[in-house]
């Protein structure tokens, strides 16, 4: 009870100092001089509020809370403080509780980060000579010191940067970059417009400009989607390709890309984007392999043009251009850009701009939603995700700050730890085997600005090439006021006096109120200088979001508390092209600028500022330490403390010296932040990247080949002849009647047409066809046939994606509809299974299906990649369970191995997951691994409690996995009973890109005939712009057709499905 009655005295204590406060604070008087010391009162009294606050929560137990809080329900009367002291209780033990959880939340993440950085650094620590170890600690401690060695750095960075233009003006790069949402376009950006649609578009789309200007790069894309909402957006945003700028060839330059994915007649805010990122990465991959062989002629072209003998050399020589990086901005971009990176094997990049643990967190540390309503509202579920895949892919992580690699990157997200990137450089440094770990590249590049749009009034133009020995020429302010001045000064009594310019939306997380109440706080402040808030653009505060709302009403209520009309300024539009009058306006009147964000990422409009000559006072969170370290142009203050801020401001604009070296410092140290030094930054880092790309030989490559071998037409002709004639089509062309979506009657008319058409045809396969006999497995090219797959002479492909293939109806009725669609050769069959390559076989032989009817089998959840062949020798079979002269040969795609085993160290993943699975707390862990079934690209294990994995789910086993810096991608299958773990971009779905990619069988013309349910990859399988499927069984034929899904359970309607498919 001893607790009880110190909670009850701090709350009483609480309450009566409250009272005091509202007895005190007359409206009436608040502007009052004898109410200037109100004022100072009320700020102290708050803090002593804060102080009885934080001790209850902090110090108390939550039972002790709870007590009190009865106790104050039992007593209560009539009396208003009685009834306060309830309510405050209530309000309290429920901050406590919610402090409570996110604390053990915390602490339960640091446990588990911190035990896979002991496990890695205990394995990685072994072979370091004691010097090597004394280096790695002084590392550590030297990061936990500051930032000693910045300055060093950027010395190193600059000496690279200064011979980028002389040593790398020969090359010709293709560098993709991507921004998935908001509008995206090169002129009249529409800032603002939403909250996907801000500094982040402005920031890409500079970048692309800036690169392509830049000596050795060629051509630069930016990749977005296509929006056709004319109702909704402009009708820009819907044009397939927009020029950036032209560098002079054919198609180089810099050029915005639309690649339409999901609804096209309607603009999705970036949340609804998750479920169609596959498609746009389809179309994506289309493009990018249709500019590769573009830029591949031209430059071929420009290479031999005017030479002397008149010849040009064979089109087989020619190398295609791949891109030299894929760089995804954001979440959603950069999921994007892991998927093409894995498709091409090309290297990833990534920005994140903002990191979606952080917004969880801040949004829980708020307490006005759950987990579950965060979750709903922002998939901040599905962002994390894919924040952590692209740390598993990415060559190199860019950021802006140091403080976002250490503070956010480094405390909130397992796939990157500071330690054990450092245990990794010291081993790589020594030429020592890092066990197949791995921490992605974290580089520190500040975003670039461009300068050419920056207007200076004439002194500080003056002092500007002073400084910069009129090497340049710097543009002066125009003849007459630009009109936002006019906008701006409307709502000042003394115009002239000079300006605190905050230039920010009206979000909580920039701080603009408590901004306001130090402004309007200091009587000092309010006789010096003038405040001006560019708080974006609004028409009417009811229409805005609920927290800007708020925030703009806020400001106004204080505005109006604090009596400062006539010395605030907030006007309610302005263009994007005005903001730099807006900077011009603080200079002339020698203002100053201020970003009091509780956090800042970096702090774009810092630079803005500096660069228009305008002193800054910014937060201490976040990018502006960094920014403040490299311009010296200004001071940094606790952003929650409202009279440091104050007191920053006034010492700025009253000591003239003081204003004026900051303003030198500022405009002399800027260019580090221009584009041209960003570029060589970025292209420095970008080429020291292992260079990577698709490594055999692509289709055109064959194109003056000859025919394919006579075998391959031998297994062609024993196959199931069951065409149909070319005239389906046009026969069954009035089904869909021009309406955009297909009805169950649609369905059952073609079905009814396909069963006539085939049932003669169908009766007719020759028993042959049906008991072909099956072989066995080879890892080389058994017969010239495996140079030559079937594939690329294939329009169509039909993919089976299921494990059960010991049902005879089901691969029957696909073979039937595979080969009877599009006639005798047009489409190919293939198998996609967790199963190895002999269990396919026995399966297919088990119901009478030869293996020669597939072109292709995707096998071990997409870890191996075969083709079969219709003849080899025996030499080169290997033994089997069975009769091995009885099996055709199965043709491994070797290439498809070197493809898939990015960052694949079997020996040291299978150490580490033989370590989480049996010596986890001591325990058996009920998880046998199974040799027959793992192969050199599949870990195969089996457990006997469906999905879980020694009481782990596979979202934390993975999390477990990259901790350790371990990279992979993990397949529960079998009815959860299996696991395999396999490469990070081997999968189901990106085998059937490989073969997009390798022998053109466009992905929109593949069908995936999937289960109702199936694999984790289930879901993963059935999106992108390929067509998918679903086979149901007898029983559900109703349900199935009912829900409108394209569904089939015959060959008949399985045929009927794909017309439809078409027609569509």
């Amino acid at each position: 009870m001893e607790g009880n009655e110190w909670i009850d005295g701090y709350l009483n204590a609480f309450l009566e100092i409250g009272s005091d406060v509202h007895r005190n604070c007359a409206p009436s008087s608040r502007s009052s001089p004898k109410n200037r010391v109100g004022a100072e009162e009320t700020r102290q009294v708050w803090r002593v509020s804060r102080y009885f606050v934080e001790e209850v929560v902090s110090k108390f137990e939550e039972r002790d809370i709870h007590q009190s809080w009865a106790k104050a329900t039992v007593r209560r009367n009539d009396k208003i403080q009685s009834v306060r002291l309830e309510n405050l209780c209530w309000r309290i033990w429920f901050e406590r509780r919610k402090w409570k959880r996110i604390e053990s939340e915390r602490a339960q993440g640091r446990a588990a980060r911190e035990r896979g950085q002991r496990d890695a650094e205990e394995e990685l620590l072994e072979d370091l000579s004691d010097s090597e170890k004394l280096e790695l600690a002084e590392a550590n401690s030297s990061s936990s010191s500051g930032s000693g060695t910045k300055k060093k750095c950027m010395l190193r960075n600059l000496s690279v940067l200064h011979s980028w233009s002389d040593q790398e003006r020969g090359r010709n790069m293709y560098i993709v970059l991507i921004s998935l949402h908001g509008l995206v376009r090169g002129e009249n950006m529409e800032l603002g417009r939403d909250s996907d649609t801000g500094g982040q578009v402005k920031y890409v789309v500079e970048l692309a400009k800036s690169l392509a200007a830049m000596p050795g790069v060629y051509r630069v894309d930016l990749l977005t989607r296509q929006i056709c909402a004319t109702d909704e957006v402009d009708w820009s945003y819907c044009e397939p390709t927009e020029m950036l700028c032209c560098t002079g060839g054919e198609s180089s330059g810099a050029y915005i890309v639309r690649i339409p994915c999901g609804p096209r007649e309607q603009y999705l805010r970036k949340e609804l984007l998750w479920p169609h990122i596959e498609e746009f990465v389809d179309g994506a991959l289309a493009h990018i392999k249709d500019m590769a062989k573009v830029l591949a002629d031209q430059l071929h072209h420009h290479l031999y043009h005017g030479n002397t003998n008149g010849t040009t050399p064979p089109a087989a020589s020619r190398e295609l251009v791949w891109p030299q990086v894929v760089h995804g901005h954001y979440a959603d971009a950069g999921y994007a850009a892991a998927l093409i990176s894995g498709a091409l094997n090309v290297p990833m990049v990534m920005t994140g701009h903002s990191l979606g643990r952080n917004k969880l967190e801040q949004l829980l540390v708020q307490g006005r939603q759950s987990r579950e309503d965060v979750n709903s509202t922002y998939k901040i579920f599905r962002r994390i995700e894919a924040e952590e895949t692209c740390l598993d892919v990415a060559e190199l992580v860019i950021t802006s700050t140091k403080q976002e690699v250490v503070e956010q990157w480094g405390d909130y997200y397992f796939g990157y730890d500071v330690k054990v990137d450092r245990v990794l450089k010291i081993r790589a440094k020594k030429g020592l085997n890092c066990h197949g770990r791995f921490m992605p590249r974290m580089v520190v590049i500040p975003p670039g600005m461009d300068f050419s749009n920056v207007v200076l009034d004439s002194e500080t133009a003056a002092i500007a090439n002073e400084i910069h020995g009129n090497t340049v020429s710097l543009p002066t302010s125009p003849k007459m006021d630009p009109p936002i001045w006019g906008d701006i000064m409307r709502f000042l009594h003394n115009p002239h006096k000079p300006m605190i310019l905050a230039l920010a939306r009206p979000d909580p997380k920039k701080n603009i109120t408590t901004l306001l109440k130090a402004y309007g706080e200091c009587m000092l402040l309010r006789d010096l200088a003038n405040l001006t808030l560019i708080m974006g653009n609004r028409d009417d505060i009811d229409d805005m979001s609920a927290a800007n709302a708020s925030v703009l009403t806020t400001v106004l209520k204080l505005i109006d508390k604090y009596d400062l009309h006539g010395q605030v300024s907030y006007p309610k539009h302005h263009k994007q092209y005005e903001v730099p009058a807006i900077y011009q306006l603080a200079a002339k009147t020698k203002g100053v600028f201020i970003n009091p964000a509780l956090v800042e990422p970096f702090g774009l409009t810092l630079i803005e500022a500096a660069a228009h000559g305008l002193p800054m006072v910014a937060t201490s969170n976040g990018g502006p330490v960094d920014i403040q370290q490299a311009l010296h142009n200004g001071l940094l203050v606790d952003p929650h403390d409202d009279k440091a801020i104050a007191e920053a401001l006034l010492k700025l604009l009253a000591d003239r010296g003081l204003w004026l070296e900051c303003q030198r410092n500022g405009l002399k140290n800027i260019n580090v932040y221009s584009w041209p030094e960003h570029c060589r930054t970025y292209l420095s880092r970008i080429i020291s990247c292992r260079t990577r790309h698709p490594e055999w030989s692509t289709e055109d490559s064959y194109s003056n080949e000859v025919e394919l071998d006579s075998s391959l037409h031998d297994s062609q002709e024993i196959s199931l002849r069951l065409s149909v004639d070319g005239e389906r089509f046009q026969s069954y062309g009035s089904v869909t009647n021009g309406k955009s979506s297909i009805t169950v009657e649609d369905i059952k008319r073609f079905v009814e047409k396909y069963a006539q058409s085939h049932k003669k045809n169908a009766s007719d396969v020759p028993e042959e066809a049906k008991s072909s006999e099956l072989g066995t497995i080879t890892t080389t090219a058994a017969a010239a046939a495996t140079r030559w797959p079937l594939l690329r002479r294939r329009k169509n492909l039909l993919v089976l994606a299921v494990d059960n293939l010991r049902s005879h109806e089901l691969v029957r009725d696909v073979v039937i509809a595979g080969r009877s669609y599009g006639g005798k050769s047009e489409t190919g069959l293939v198998i996609s299974t967790s199963l190895t390559a002999s269990e396919v076989q026995l399966g297919l032989k088990a119901v009478g299906v030869s293996v020669l009817e597939f072109d292709a089998l995707v096998c071990s959840s997409g870890a191996e990649l075969y083709y079969p062949v219709a003849s080899g020798s025996s030499s080169e079979r290997d033994e089997q369970k069975g009769d091995p002269s009885s099996l055709p040969l199965l043709s491994k795609d070797l290439d498809y191995e070197k493809h898939v085993e990015f960052r694949w160290n079997i020996e040291g993943m299978e150490k580490t997951l033989a370590r989480l699975f049996e010596l986890q707390n001591g325990r058996a862990s009920g998880i046998v691994k199974e040799a027959k079934r793992s192969n050199s690209r599949c870990l195969a294990y089996q457990t006997a409690s469906r999905n879980s994995y020694h009481g782990m789910k596979i979202e934390e086993l993975h999390e477990k996995l990259r901790m350790r810096g371990l990279r992979c991608h993990i397949v529960s299958c079998q009815n959860g009973t299996r696991l395999h773990v396999l490469p990070l971009f081997a999968s189901r779905w990106s085998a059937l890109r490989y073969l997009y990619i390798r022998w053109g069988v466009e992905i929109p013309n593949m069908f995936v005939c999937v289960g109702k349910s199936g694999d984790s990859d289930h879901e993963m399988l059935s999106r992108g712009s390929h067509k998918t499927i679903v086979w149901r069984s007898k029983r559900s034929q109703e349900e199935d057709l009912s829900s409108g899904v394209d569904a089939a359970s015959n060959s008949e309607e399985l045929l009927a499905a794909m017309a439809l498919f078409v027609h569509r």
